[in-house]
Order: C-alpha cells, then sequence, then structure tokens
C-alpha cells in the first residue's frame, strides 16, 4: 500500500512501512524510512508505483484547462478528491486524484486553499483582480528580461540610463530597473561598476568616482545656500604688527599670519594671528549648521569643496590689504635662549602685509640662508626670528619627544592644467620636502598655538576638542592629555577655523575663556560634560576619515594618469615590506607580484603592464634589484 502525502508544501508518494493511529513510518524508493503524520495523508492507493504515480498525474495535470475547473468546480469548499469524480465522470484512479489536486493546488490564483485536500474556487471580482496581477507581473518580467538581454548585449536601455546615478549609491532594490540591473551583472560575472562603464553610463572612470562621491555625501549638490554675512569686530582695536601669511599658491582660505616685534633690552614678542569666523559664526546659527553638516574642507587635485560659504571665508580670510578679525596669540621670548617669558591672547583687527607663497619663496628660502644673517634672503627682517624661536621650539619638543623628528620624506602638490572632471587634464606633480624650513616655520608656531590655546582652555575649566596621544594611540577627546608623538602636554586644534570644524568650535571656546575668565565654564557656548561635544567628536572622526579617504583616492587617480601622459614604462620603487613599494617621482604605493624577498628600503626596477583606473590600482612586473 501507498500514500500521497504533503511534506513542507511538496507532494511525495511512498510506500507505508508501519502505521499507528496518528503516525505512520514510509519508505522511499531508494529504501530511506522517515515518520509522517497521518494528517498530511491526502490519499492512499496500490498502484501504480508512487513513482509512476508522480509523473503520470503531474503530466495529466498539465492537460486540464483551469478555467474550465473553475467553472465546473462548486462554488463552496469542496474536496479535491470528490471533485475529480465529478470531473473526470466516474470514479477516479489514484492518477487522476493526484491529478486533480496537483493542478488544483497549482492555480492560486483561481483556487484558494482551505485546508488538506480542500479548496474553494475564488469569486469572479477577486479572480479578474489576481489575473490582472499576474498578468502585470508576467509584462514586467519580460520587460526585465528584455533589459537584461540588451545589456548583455552591450546596450544600455534607456530605463536605465535614467536611473543610472542612483545604481551605485541610493538603488531602489524593489524596481524594475534594478532587478534587472542586478541580473546581467550576474550574468556577465561582472560588478556594477564595471558593467556602467561598459554600457557607457558613464565616460570614464574619473566620472563614476566623482559621481558616487558626491551623490553620497552631496546629494543636494556642494553650493551653499546664499545667507548674508554681517560686519563683525569693527569696533576692534587694530594690531600695531608686521604681520605675513604663507599658504600654497593655490589657497583660498588664509587662516593664519605671524608677525614679528622687536622689544626692549633685546626680547621680541612673535605674534600668531588667527582668523576669527567664531565672532559670527555661533553655536545653532545657521552658518554653525552648514559648517557641522561638512564638517571640513574637503580637498582633492584640481578643487576644493569648502566647509563655509564663499561670503563667509571672504569676510574673515586674512587676505592682505585688508582689516579683518583675528585671535592673537602673543609669544615674548629671548630668541638666545628660546625661553617663553610670556603670552597673551586678544582679540583685535590685522592687516595683514602681504600673501608669501612657497612656489615663489621656497627656493630661497634655505637654512642656510636663514641662519647666516649676512646671506640674501627675502623677508630676512621677518623669516631670520620666527627661524631662530622655531628652532627652539623643535629642540625642546625633541626633548620631551626623547627623539628627534623625523619628517625628511617628499610629499607631492597636485596641479590640474584643465577641468578636475576631465581625464585629459595635465597633471603636475610639484615635489616639496616635508621639513623644509618654511614648512617647518609654520608648523612650529601652530602647534605653540593649538598647545597653548589647549592649556588655556584647561586652565579655565572650558571644555574644548582635544587630540592626545599616549601608548601609540591617537584619539579626540574633551581632555587636555598629552600628544607624545608631538611632544606637546595638550593639542586642541585651534588653528584652521575656516577650514576645520572643530578649530571653530575650539575657537569659540577660547574667545569665552578670555573674555570671562574663571567664570567662562558657565558661559561657554559648550559647558564641562556637554554629550553634544561627544556627539560633534564622533561625527567629525568618521566624516574627516571619509573626506580623506576619497582625497587619497583622488591622488592616486592623478598619480595614475600622470603615468600615462609621461608614458613611463619602468619605474624604480623603494621596498616598503613583502610585496608592497613605494615608487620614485610620484606619491603612488603599489603591490608587486612576484617580486623577491627584500629588505626594507632597497631600490628595484618595475616594469609597467597596465592601469586599472576603475579599481586605482597599477601593475606591474619586477625587473630587477638596484645595487645600492
Amino acid at each position: 500500500m501507498y500514500v500521497l502525502y504533503e511534506d513542507s508544501g511538496n507532494f511525495k508518494a511512498e510506500k507505508i512501512f508501519s502505521q499507528s493511529d496518528s503516525t505512520m513510518q514510509v519508505e522511499s524508493e531508494s529504501g530511506k524510512r522517515s515518520k509522517i503524520k497521518s494528517a498530511t495523508v491526502l490519499f492512499s492507493f496500490e498502484q501504480p508505483d508512487p513513482a509512476t504515480l508522480l509523473a503520470q498525474a503531474r503530466a495529466l495535470a498539465d492537460t486540464l484547462e483551469i478555467d474550465f475547473l473553475w467553472e465546473c468546480a462548486p462554488q463552496e469548499e469542496f474536496e479535491a478528491a470528490a471533485f475529480a469524480e465529478d470531473y473526470f465522470g466516474h470514479p477516479p484512479s489514484a492518477v487522476e486524484k493526484a491529478a486533480a489536486i496537483f493542478a488544483l493546488n497549482a492555480a492560486p490564483a483561481y483556487f484558494h486553499r482551505r485546508g488538506k485536500g480542500r479548496y474553494r474556487p475564488a469569486p469572479p471580482d477577486i479572480l479578474q483582480a489576481a489575473l490582472a496581477a499576474i498578468q502585470k507581473k508576467q509584462q514586467q518580467a519580460a520587460q526585465q528580461q528584455e533589459w537584461v538581454d540588451q545589456m548583455v548585449a552591450g546596450q544600455l536601455p534607456e530605463a536605465i540610463a535614467q536611473v543610472a546615478g542612483t545604481l551605485l549609491t541610493r538603488p531602489d532594490k524593489n524596481s524594475q530597473q534594478w532587478k534587472a540591473f542586478e541580473a546581467a551583472v550576474v550574468q556577465l560575472g561582472t560588478t556594477p561598476e564595471k558593467l556602467l562603464l561598459k554600457l557607457g553610463a558613464w565616460p570614464h572612470p574619473l566620472a563614476l568616482h566623482r559621481h558616487r562621491f558626491l551623490a553620497l555625501n552631496f546629494p543636494k549638490g556642494v553650493a551653499h545656500p546664499q545667507q548674508a554675512v554681517q560686519a563683525v569686530g569693527e569696533e576692534l582695536p587694530v594690531a600695531e604688527v608686521e604681520a605675513y601669511s604663507v599658504d600654497d599658491t593655490t589657497t583660498t582660505e588664509v587662516d593664519d599670519a605671524l608677525s614679528v616685534t622687536s622689544l626692549p633690552y633685546g626680547k621680541t614678542r612673535i605674534g600668531i594671528h588667527i582668523a576669527a569666523p567664531g565672532l559670527l559664526v555661533t553655536r545653532g546659527s545657521g552658518f554653525d549648521d552648514l559648517a557641522r553638516a561638512r564638517m571640513s574642507t574637503v580637498y582633492m587635485p584640481g578643487e576644493k569643496i569648502p566647509m563655509l560659504p564663499d561670503e563667509l571665508i571672504q569676510a574673515f580670510s586674512l587676505d592682505a590689504g585688508q582689516l579683518k578679525p583675528v585671535l592673537s596669540l602673543y609669544v615674548d621670548t629671548d630668541l638666545s635662549s628660546g625661553e617663553i617669558l610670556g603670552t597673551e591672547t586678544r582679540v583685535e583687527r590685522l592687516n595683514v602685509r602681504e600673501n608669501l607663497r612657497h612656489n615663489i619663496l621656497d627656493a630661497a628660502v634655505t637654512a642656510e640662508a636663514l641662519d647666516d644673517p649676512a646671506a640674501e634672503l627675502p623677508y630676512g627682517h621677518w623669516l631670520r626670528p620666527l627661524w631662530q624661536f622655531a628652532k627652539h621650539l623643535g629642540a625642546q619638543r625633541d626633548l620631551v619627544r626623547g627623539k628627534t623628528e623625523n619628517n625628511n620624506r617628499v610629499e607631492y602638490s597636485f596641479y590640474l592644467d584643465g577641468p578636475a572632471d576631465d581625464p585629459d587634464s595635465p597633471v603636475r606633480l610639484v615635489p616639496r620636502q616635508r621639513n623644509a624650513p618654511l614648512d617647518k616655520l609654520v608648523a612650529e608656531y601652530m602647534i605653540l598655538a593649538n598647545n597653548l590655546w589647549g592649556g588655556l582652555m584647561a586652565q579655565h575649566g572650558v571644555p574644548g576638542i582635544y587630540r592626545s596621544q599616549q601608548a601609540g594611540r591617537v584619539r579626540m577627546s574633551t581632555q587636555a592629555l598629552p600628544h607624545e608623538a608631538i611632544g606637546v602636554p595638550q593639542y586642541a586644534w585651534s588653528t584652521s577655523p575656516l577650514r576645520r570644524y572643530v578649530d571653530l568650535i575650539n575657537q569659540w571656546q577660547i574667545l569665552a575663556a578670555i573674555e570671562h575668565g574663571v567664570s567662562a565654564r558657565l558661559v561657554a557656548p559648550f559647558k564641562p560634560k556637554d554629550a553634544d561635544l561627544f556627539a560633534i567628536i564622533g561625527a567629525f572622526d568618521s566624516q574627516y576619515a571619509a573626506w580623506n579617504e576619497f582625497q587619497t583616492a583622488m591622488e592616486r587617480y592623478w598619480c595614475l594618469r600622470w603615468l600615462q601622459q609621461h608614458q613611463v614604462s619602468t619605474i624604480e620603487a623603494s621596498v616598503l615590506r613583502d610585496d608592497l613599494v613605494r615608487l620614485s617621482g610620484v606619491p603612488l604605493v603599489a603591490r608587486v607580484a612576484g617580486m623577491p624577498e627584500l629588505e626594507r628600503g632597497q631600490m628595484v626596477r618595475l616594469q609597467i603592464l597596465g592601469y586599472d583606473e576603475l579599481a586605482i590600482e597599477l601593475e606591474c612586473r619586477y625587473l630587477d634589484t638596484i645595487a645600492t
């Protein structure tokens, strides 16, 4: 004896091996035995054998017209086996009963299941709605398949082109377009990015990289909404100093300048002057919302996305010949000893004498010229005192650090002689020594200001945002902790308020400290243990990392373009570790498969085999080792 039963929505026919009141053991054709509930059994039969029954019943079910079945069926709930007798006009065989069950079960739009082997025909209106839905689904499936076939053939369907901008960033995974696109990706065994490029949705990898970044981070565009900028600080005193700024030639946000003033008895006053947008941008204001949304200016070769609106930058950037409000740190010192005799922080207005540029000064401003009073040196009266004190500051930090700072690596500036969104724009890589005198000089004074102003906030009990390093771990917090790598007792970013939100926040806190003194902690924009300050730290870390990741990716991309534009076929590189090397003459790190085991720093010669501008990777082959 055999039984037809249901198991997890499937129909099975097997031989009865044993049975009890509520269960039975059945045996499959392969001899496997299993225990089933008697309630799952649809009917028992003696012939044909289970395999034949299933095969013949499915074949017969396929010949039954479902529309005719629906017309013949009773309007109330019925049992499939009983209906089979009415339909076939005679007591049904096991095959016919099974065929009827299979046909009814396979047409849920026509027959609603009401239990084991029991069904009810769908009412006419519900049936028509169900059939319309099925037809629509079939049409959608046919449309999707047509799009898939077109993409596999290398054609971009118009419907896919219309949503191409969202397929890599915010796809609607319930849409027909996404389902067709995903199916084409799977069928071709490729990636979404490669398929979109192949289909011409993007003209080149650069367009894809830029679109994905901007769509994810600036879905409404990079332009700031227009806001009126009110004049502030007109009542502030004017600093009677000779100040200059030093920046890269492309810098438009000039937020720091330095001055030197001779004092009686051979003493010198060094002024560190920082743009003061914090006088206008207050916590919770419209400008604050804009700055907080971006957290930092985004830099990439050939362009940048500023944190603050252009009109606000123009109002506070320390452009030469214009009186601008500044937060000034004055440090009195004896240049011969480097001892700090006193410090003072003021809010005032400053007229920068000239905005100096690295590309004009770097060649002339050498350590030798700075150290030799008789040597020809542009702006020597200003640079030499700054250099002398900066060397003292560096030496003092080295004592704290226990070693000399190693900043000998060459860095590169990227300049595009054409649009930043055109891969054919000529790219120039300009090398600069990281510890070049002008860089070292400016860096020392920014470190000094971030150190002393961090101490000022801590002294007045005003919370700030600090960067610390202890036991090799760098982190941001609201506590004034040491930064071991820099060699200072505390370090609070405060010198780039036009470009970094953390610096702007710290400027608010510093302004409160110098205005209110010991009561500043009660009136500062951020009070001690302000939960929002911790939220800002977390958001800044995440956003700043994303900006740096994109900048690094774009610099790698333009390195690949530089190599291609200069038709470089072989290049030297230094080993970093294992198969990782740093190329010479271009700031690019690459992996070289099959490279022999070599010591760090060993120079090798590589052959460039190809470029992957989508993955931003260089394919190269090891040629030989260069004798040292």
